[in-house]
Order: C-alpha cells, then sequence, then structure tokens
C-alpha cells in the first residue's frame, strides 16, 4: 500500500459539485484533497472485505445476545423503546448500510476502530465523487467501490418487500447530511420508490391518529433519517415513536450497533479475532489506549492515552457520556498523516472503501477525504 501524491485535476471544484460534493472546502479548509491517492493491492482490498464481513456477522450475533439477555442498559436504551428494538429485530426490520472504522498497513490485519452503525457520513465522497475522480484521472483504472450499485439493490429489495412511499430526513442546515441524504433518496427512487423529502423539524405529530404526518398532512409509514437513535428517542415527539406503526431507516435495532459499548463486548467474545483490539468499560491497566464516549461521534471527546499518561484529547458536548476504553492502535503514518480506512457494508455485503486522514491520530469532521485505486 502507497501513498502517492498527485496533481489535482484543474477543474476539480467544478467536477466534484456536479454530483453533490458542495461541502469540499468548508471554512476554506480542503475537505476533499485529490492532491494524493492511496493505491492499494487486490489483496489488501481482499484483507479489508474478509474482515469487514467477519466482524459485521460478529456484530448481528451480539445484536440477538443483548436482545436475548436484555443488556440495554449498556447501550442507554430508554425503557420506552427497548420493545421497539426487539420487535424491529424480530421482524427483521432491514438495515441499508453502515461503515467500519479500520487502522490499516497493508500488513498486518485490519483493526477496527469503531461501526458507524446508524448514521455513517462520507457515503457520497465513497460511492460517486471518487468514481468519477478515478474515471478523469484513469479510464481504465480500477477502485474498491461497489456501494453506488449495492445501495439500489438493497432498495429494490426492500421494495418487493414493502412498496410503500418513503420519506428521507434529515437536518438542512447540516449541508453534509441534506446532501447525502438527497443522495440516497436518488438510490432508491431508483430503485422504484416514491420518496418524499422532509426536515426533521418538519416532522408532526397527529395526535387524534396518533401517528406522524408530513407537511402536507401525509402520514409517514417509513422513515429514513439521518439523524442519531440516541438523539431521536430524546426529542419532544420522540416519545411517540415506539406507540406507531412508522418505519425508522435506519432500524430501531440498530441502536446497539450505534453504541461503542459493542467494542467491550465485541472483544470479550471474541479475544483472538484478528481485526479486534482489546476494549473494556473500566481504563485499561497502564499501556497505550484511548478513551471514548459511547455516543460520541465526529472524533468529539476522544481521549489517548500513552503509557497511562493522558496525551491529546479533543473538545465536544459528549462530557457526561459513559465511556469504554480500547487499545490503541497500531497507525502508520504517510507523509506524516495517519489514514482510516471506512469499509461500507450494503445490504449485508462488504462493498467499498473510503479514506480519510489527519495529521493526528484522532480522526475529526475536518480530515480530509483521499481517493484511493487499487493496482496490481
Amino acid at each position: 500500500m502507497h501513498r502517492i501524491n498527485l496533481d489535482p485535476r484543474p477543474n476539480w471544484q467544478k467536477r466534484v459539485e456536479e454530483y453533490g460534493l458542495h461541502f469540499h472546502t468548508p471554512s476554506g479548509e480542503k475537505y476533499w484533497d485529490e492532491s494524493a491517492s492511496y493505491q492499494l493491492s487486490s489483496y489488501e482490498v481482499d484483507t479489508l472485505e474478509t474482515a469487514t464481513q467477519t466482524l459485521h456477522q460478529m456484530c448481528l450475533d451480539l445484536v440477538q445476545e443483548v436482545i436475548d439477555e436484555r443488556m440495554f442498559g449498556l447501550f442507554l436504551v430508554p425503557k420506552d423503546f427497548e420493545s421497539l428494538v426487539i420487535r424491529s429485530w424480530e421482524e427483521s426490520e432491514p438495515s441499508i448500510y453502515g461503515r467500519f472504522d479500520f487502522a490499516f498497513d497493508g500488513v498486518h490485519p485490519p483493526k477496527m476502530l469503531e461501526y458507524n452503525a446508524d448514521t455513517p457520513t462520507a457515503l457520497v465522497e465513497a460511492a460517486v465523487a471518487q468514481w468519477f475522480w478515478l474515471k478523469d484521472v484513469d479510464e481504465r483504472g480500477d477502485q474498491y467501490n461497489s456501494i453506488h450499485e449495492h445501495l439500489i439493490d438493497a432498495w429494490k429489495a426492500l421494495h418487493e418487500r414493502d412498496s410503500r412511499p418513503i420519506h428521507f430526513c434529515a437536518l438542512e442546515s447540516n449541508v453534509e447530511d441534506y446532501i447525502t441524504v438527497e443522495y440516497l433518496r436518488d438510490t432508491a427512487i431508483q430503485a422504484g420508490f416514491e420518496t418524499v423529502y422532509l426536515d426533521v423539524q418538519q416532522i408532526g405529530w397527529n395526535a387524534k391518529l396518533k401517528q406522524f404526518i408530513d407537511m402536507s398532512g401525509v402520514a409517514i409509514d417509513r422513515c429514513f433519517k439521518l439523524y442519531p437513535w440516541e438523539w431521536l428517542v430524546r426529542e419532544d415527539f420522540g416519545k411517540h415513536i415506539p406507540f406507531t406503526h412508522t418505519r425508522w431507516m435506519e432500524p430501531a435495532w440498530k441502536m446497539i450497533l450505534s453504541c461503542k459499548a459493542i467494542l467491550p463486548l465485541l472483544y470479550e467474545r471474541h479475544p483472538n479475532s484478528p481485526y479486534l483490539l482489546p476494549a473494556s468499560f473500566t481504563p485499561l491497566e497502564g499501556g497505550d489506549y484511548v478513551r471514548k464516549p459511547v455516543h460520541a461521534r465526529e472524533g468529539a471527546n476522544i481521549s489517548l492515552f500513552v503509557n497511562g499518561r493522558l496525551q491529546q484529547e479533543t473538545d465536544g458536548p459528549y462530557t457526561d457520556c459513559p465511556c469504554v476504553y480500547q487499545q490503541l492502535a497500531p497507525m502508520k503514518s504517510y507523509d506524516g498523516r495517519f489514514p482510516v480506512f471506512g469499509s461500507w457494508i450494503v445490504n449485508d455485503v462488504a462493498c467499498g472503501l473510503g479514506i480519510r486522514e489527519d495529521e493526528s491520530m484522532i480522526t475529526g469532521n475536518t480530515s480530509r477525504f483521499i481517493p484511493h485505486q487499487m493496482v496490481d
């Protein structure tokens, strides 16, 4: 695996904007960065794919155990929502996508850092922007990326099961979330669905009919929300969710997998897995480790310890959240930058890769997205 420097396309801003990536330079700082590319062999891609597929099955097995043993307290699932989680799992409510984040050096097995199971971002970049970048710089080039096709297949599978219209919602004030949802909505339309977009804040509640409605008063039968479950259950209207017929995507059972409490539980059950780092609900004895709030996002409130002493920490709003502790991953630096490999699972199939890097070992919301190529 190599990181190579490249000349950006002369009109790269216009090119990425053509397929929706309008947040390429937030606050004047480059986010989409095609001045470099990571080159991976087919063997390295196969390694990431195998790790993703293996961990995905481990996670599904863990959901079953959490439900069987009623371990909801570890995941901060409110009591009123436990039955919803159980029902969504027992009725096999479908998941569209998720993203495993790995530390990987191309030599040793990938190490799972976390699983973005509910509201994974960087989707447009991974599925679309880097693919068109590749076709521009090397028309015959290859890339580990069939995310777009698998998304359409996922929606088609759902359409065969339930063809009712889908409402797609996000916080419109968040440009990245809005564009991601609009992209997902487009893939659903291509699969045959009728869709409606609305802002999360526009979701209404009809008390008489006891159902969620959109701005036109139309009942929301199925809703894809790019809005974390742990936020949704604590909204004023959230208390109604367990008592309506509305089906939510990602499904309620993703409340389990989107919580970092899965990290210690996975390690306890699979201590010899080459893809898992030691993790615990209590501080690790000495050594190098990371403390992570169970519901933190975008690298917020992460603390990095070396030889048991605090070396680095990030700010954020998750100061009152329980934490897990994970052994510091052996991350390789490329030109002074640490890459995190985001491996996508769509419709239960590992199908693509997006890479973000930072000068820090903690990947945050300003870390750059770098496209990749497959070479042999």
